[in-house]
């Protein structure tokens, strides 16, 4: 690590969005991530779309049984 950094050609807010939104990720467990991946292959989906669109089905089953 240096001991001192020239920032004199840097802008200021350059890489700033007011209105960027921050996802965290989600790590699957292998036989998970594995199971789905097959299932997304033979549906010709995305492997997010998927996960998205079980995740979507169980928080309606949620939410009716409430």
């Amino acid at each position: 690590m240096k001991d001192v950094y020239d920032f004199s050609k840097g802008e200021r807010g350059k890489f700033y969005f007011p209105d960027a939104k921050f996802t965290f990720p989600v790590y699957l467990e292998p036989d998970v991530d594995e199971f789905m991946t097959q299932l997304a292959v033979r549906k010709e989906i995305d492997v997010q779309a998927l996960v998205n669109e079980w995740l979507r089905t169980n928080i309606k089953l949620i939410q009716s049984a409430q």
